[in-house]
């Protein structure tokens, strides 16, 4: 099982708002050899008294094909994924409509090929698929591990995965961004570049504090709001706010004898919220889990509430927007 449910449980809060509608756009999906979360897991997280009504899930590497071309290989992760989101569309588990969306991958680097890849992701869940993510999460620093596509160093300018980047306006997909702080500035390139395809910016661009970024966080906020000003100019970008509390942010949750509290993500936190809500505006954010990764920090009650908390001040309408309403114009549900 993803996390550790012993730790966790000693942290409970009731739901703050519990009526208030919300769409999760961002989570995973997998059955790994000591590592599982599926759809009983995710329901056991959704079960702490927020009103889910949906979920997007997002690219992890799971359920590949053994065999045929590699191109094509990821094209299991959505067949796997989209027979968890029939399961959950039968009713029998719940109101929450887990997977009705559906984020894969295909390495763009292929080129004008990759249309290929892009038409079976589209064949295999008609009803769900919405977008492509191809993380490009690097650093040179060895403190720091790449994303788990292995992305080369600048892959979002490289002549080939731009070709590729290029062929998803065609097939009506969009584009999730994984990347790090520094790398920003590449991602307003690219969105530049093609304004006519969505990108949504996740989990903050990824600011970084551990290996050579450790203690360095009021420096890195400071480039950070610099680099975010100017993505934010990019009208087909949307940002995705969470993400935060995984191990390579730097805030050591992990690492506490008693997981944080609401008020205690708040604190460490909220800047990073307030900052990016207020250049996108709320119909250009939502908020996300990120789960089963962050739950390494925090339980999912926990961090919805936190959410809650962070959004207090704004209007109904406001609210609308970054727990529901932004996320189902980006994904279509």
């Amino acid at each position: 099982m993803a996390g550790n449910p012993e730790w966790l449980a000693q942290v409970k809060e009731a739901a703050l708002e519990p009526d208030l509608p919300i769409i999760d756009p961002h989570h995973h999906l997998w059955d790994h050899p000591g590592s599982r979360y599926e759809l009983d897991e995710l329901l056991a997280d959704l079960s702490q008294g927020h009103n889910i009504r949906a979920t997007v899930f997002v690219e992890c590497a799971a359920m590949y094909r053994a065999d045929g071309p590699d191109a094509l290989k990821p094209i299991g992760e959505t067949e796997y994924v989209n027979g968890i989101a029939a399961k959950s569309a039968s009713g029998g588990f719940g109101e929450t409509r887990v997977a009705a969306a559906i984020v894969g991958f295909a390495d763009l680097q292929l080129g004008a090929a990759v249309d290929e890849v892009l038409e079976a992701h589209i064949a295999r869940a008609p009803d769900r698929f919405r977008g492509i993510r191809h993380a490009s999460a690097f650093d040179d620093s060895p403190a720091i591990r790449p994303s788990h596509t292995h992305p080369p160093k600048g892959l979002l300018g490289l002549p080939a995965f731009r070709e590729g980047f290029a062929r998803l306006k065609d097939h009506g997909l969009s584009f999730d961004a994984w990347l790090f702080h520094h790398q920003i500035p590449e991602l307003t390139a690219l969105a530049r570049a093609h304004p006519e395809t969505r990108i949504i910016f996740d989990h903050f661009g990824g600011p970084l504090g551990i290996g050579p970024y450790e203690g360095k966080r009021e420096e890195i906020f400071a480039q950070w709001k610099r680099d975010v000003a100017e993505l934010a100019t990019c009208p087909n970008v949307v940002a995705k706010l969470g993400g935060i509390n995984m191990a390579v942010n730097g805030f050591g949750w992990h690492k506490r004898a008693t997981p944080p509290t609401s008020d205690e993500l708040v604190a460490a936190t909220r800047d990073w919220y307030l900052y990016a809500i207020d250049l996108f505006g709320p119909d250009r954010c939502m908020f996300e889990s990120n789960f089963p990764v962050d739950k390494l920090s925090c339980s999912y009650g926990v961090l919805w509430n936190a959410f809650k908390k962070i959004a207090s001040g704004f209007t109904a309408e406001e609210k609308r927007h970054l727990f529901h309403d932004t996320a189902a114009r980006t994904y279509r549900i």
